[in-house]
């Protein structure tokens, strides 16, 4: 296995980081996930437009978008995947210990991993924590994702793939690695950008190819949906059966098949859109 680090190809097994790293030590850093298929990868180019957008907004130096695009393709031809996981990780680099960064530079890291097709439909939870709309990484896709892996485990425990937060005001939000639509009164809603819901890139073709709206949700929305699905880099889109003790029967729906069968319809056409 290969992976890219900091300008050339390198062996997985000798590739090192210090320990001194601004992403290790304080979780100083900014990452992409993007799909691949057959070697090729969906998305590219609004995944690496949000990767400058969130090093602007935690004031790190842009990427040099050209080298990450290098990075991509050089670890993509040295390990053919049918389906693949492409990790962009960019970090404060070598630093002092504590908040203040270093004037060594940035680390970018490219590394790629398998992938399954996901199911056409999950169980879910919600948790007890919150999301902050109003947070100073609000929006940003920060490596700082221990909240995630803390509320995914309580997912795990009860049986599901994913755990929905609400924000500060009990509005319906995000999931630790996706967003959420629902089908209300035969309409496609989804939380808008404000909640402090990131800006998925998935969720972002949902909207532009299915019409979704949207609009502020509260949390019992979830209680009241006749459809639910999440969307994600590698869920695609994929319908909820189990919603805490709720079942949803015939998931995924109708709408949401009909989403489904769109947006692969349409990814399959473009795989830059």
């Amino acid at each position: 296995m290969k992976i890219w680090l900091n300008g050339a190809l390198r062996d997985v097994d000798t590739a090192h980081v210090s320990v001194f790293d601004h992403g290790l030590t304080v979780g100083d850093g900014i990452f992409e996930t993007v799909k691949t298929v057959e070697g090729r990868p969906f998305a590219v180019t609004r995944h690496l437009d949000r990767l400058t957008r969130s090093a602007r907004g935690l004031g790190l130096p842009e990427p040099d978008l050209d080298e990450v695009r290098r990075a991509c393709a050089a670890v993509l031809e040295a390990n053919p995947l049918p389906l693949g996981r492409l990790r962009i990780t960019y970090t404060g680099g070598l630093s002092p210990l504590g908040s203040d960064r270093g004037d060594q530079g940035a680390t970018l890291i490219v590394a790629l991993g398998e992938a399954a097709r996901r199911p056409d439909s999950t169980a879910v939870v919600t948790v007890p924590w919150t999301r902050n709309e109003r947070g100073a990484l609000t929006g940003l896709k920060t490596t700082s994702y221990a909240e995630n892996v803390v509320a995914l485990a309580r997912a795990r425990e009860q049986g599901a793939s994913e755990a929905l937060f609400a924000n500060t005001v009990g509005q319906l939000c995000e999931g630790t690695g996706s967003n959420v639509f629902v089908v209300l009164d035969g309409e496609l809603l989804t939380p808008p950008v404000a909640s402090g819901c990131l800006d998925g890139i998935t969720r972002a073709l949902a909207v532009e190819w299915t019409g979704a709206r949207e609009s502020d949700l509260p949390m019992d929305v979830l209680e009241r949906a006749d459809e639910i699905f999440l969307t994600s880099t590698l869920r695609d889109i994929q319908g909820v059966h189990r919603l805490d003790g709720r079942q949803l029967p015939g998931a995924p729906g109708p709408m949401t098949t009909k989403a489904m069968r769109t947006f692969d319809e349409r990814a399959a056409d473009d795989l830059d859109p």
